[in-house]
């Protein structure tokens, strides 16, 4: 029953995908049509084939647009993650939809009339998509109430699980158990009903190895946090050349051609990057100059690929010397060293933009880990000698961490997103991290400070 109970859920995000690529596409075919009313010199474009390509074009992109960048999953994706989603989908497709349209006409002379008539349809479909999401996601999660897990952790502090609480319209922790107490005890609780799912947390291999044997044998749903061989292995590729199951991992990195694409990308999107943001980059060394007559500019010591070290560039945020001590202070929440110009270009992540031109200079990446501090890198190899791992690509600009976690995120996970993102690295998945990256501008908690703990821990204190 709890299988059907998925399926329905299933379900109903088809249905609600269905309905969105229908009605976005609707719209599309009325302007597309009033154009070749107009346009219609030659006759083919009122043509019941040429009507019917324009639409199956729009729809097909609208679908295949919005899958990577998870404008359909409703009932998963926060409601501001979804509404970004659809914005950025249908930005993009309307974008591609434009050359399209140019190129089934034969007349790029239309690309002004395509350009004003596609902006307008883009406005009209963003109000209708994000006007459909709300009271879908409501009506989601109204009638599917958030999963009941049972988390089997290996200690008794149970406080790893408040990520998952962090989500009660999806995810509700009602009870733990430790590993040591057994198999018996653990599906025994299993057993009674109260449960739609178990969550295992931070258990030592084998012995989740044995719990996700017993569970696929009982068809019981599992969630479990991967340990860093488990990313390591995710990516690898299956050999059917012996009579047993075989597994490689090619652990290559990123390959000399996909190095050179990026390469590229880099320098060209942060030469168009830099033309476009230079009124807002001339803006914020006005203000913050005029703020406290302060330099513009903070440069600090970075790690990057190989270990290498280069000076990090970003518009000053805090005030002068605010780490006179010469030790790191990472910022806390209501941090007093923040200016008031800082308390709005750090949330915006507008003091990042110099480091445009340490991508010119070939130092970073638009995309790639974090590049950290070197006390930082100090302190987290000691603790966590794989945080190297992270040096086997160039830093980033953004990168997996600072899309799906968040500023004061623990280093370990840090750790597990950005290996994610190495062994798994594509162009496409490049794109991936910058459309999240737009979405999570309007989300406080991905700049959210560091706890005091956090901070004194960081201290070294």
């Amino acid at each position: 029953m709890k299988s059907f109970s998925f399926e329905k859920k299933y379900i109903y995000r088809w249905t609600c995908e269905t309905l969105l690529a229908v009605l976005v596409t609707v719209m599309f075919f009325w302007v597309w049509y009033r154009f070749a009313e107009k346009n219609n010199q030659t006759g083919h474009l009122l043509g019941y084939g040429n009507l019917l390509m324009s639409a199956g074009i729009y729809f097909a992109l609208y679908v295949i647009v919005g899958k990577p960048l998870k404008a359909f999953r409703i009932g998963v994706d926060r409601k501001a993650n979804l509404l970004a989603s659809q914005v950025l989908t249908l930005f993009s497709v309307d974008a591609l939809e434009t050359l399209i349209s140019c190129a089934i006409t034969g007349q790029f002379r239309f690309f002004p009339d395509f350009l004003w008539r596609y902006v307008l349809l883009f406005l009209a479909q963003g109000l209708v998509a994000c006007l459909l999401v709300i009271p879908m996601v409501d009506v989601y999660r109204h009638v599917f109430p958030a999963l009941r897990i049972l988390e089997i952790h290996k200690d008794a502090s149970g406080h790893k699980r408040d990520f998952m609480n962090d989500r009660p319209d999806k995810y509700i922790v009602t009870d733990s158990i430790s590993i040591d107490e057994g198999l018996d005890a653990i599906f025994a609780k299993t057993e009674s009903g109260s449960f739609d799912a178990v969550l295992i947390n931070d258990v030592p291999s084998e012995l989740k190895n044995d719990v996700l044997k017993e569970c696929f044998n009982r068809d019981i749903r599992v969630y479990f946090t991967p340990k860093i061989s488990d990313i390591i292995g995710k990516n690898s590729e299956e050999i059917n050349l012996f009579d047993t199951p075989l597994y490689l991992c090619r652990n290559n990195g990123i390959g000399l051609t996909q190095m050179v694409i990026k390469r590229i990308c880099d320098v060209l999107f942060s030469l168009v990057a830099l033309v476009i943001t230079s009124p807002l980059l001339i803006g914020t060394a006005i203000a913050i100059k005029a703020e406290d007559g302060g330099p513009v500019f903070f440069r600090q010591e970075r790690t990057t690929i190989g270990g290498r070290t280069f000076m990090i560039i970003k518009f000053r945020s805090m005030i002068v010397d605010a780490e006179k001590d010469g030790r790191p202070h990472p910022a806390g929440e209501g941090d007093p060293r923040i200016t008031k110009v800082g308390r709005v270009i750090r949330p915006t992540r507008i003091d990042e933009l110099p480091q445009l031109i340490n991508i010119l200079k070939g130092e970073m990446s638009i995309v790639g880990p974090r590049p950290e501090r070197v006390e930082h890198m100090q302190k987290y190899t000691g603790e966590i000698p794989e945080f190297a791992y992270r040096l086997k690509v160039k830093g980033g600009l953004t990168g997996p961490a600072q899309v799906f976690g968040k500023y004061n995120t623990d280093a370990l996970n840090k750790l597990k997103m950005d290996l994610a993102y190495i062994t798994n690295y594509s162009i496409l998945l490049d794109l991936q991290i910058l459309f999240e990256t737009v979405k999570i501008l309007a989300q406080k908690e991905s700049t959210e400070g560091f706890s005091e703990e956090r901070q004194e821990e960081m201290h070294g204190e």
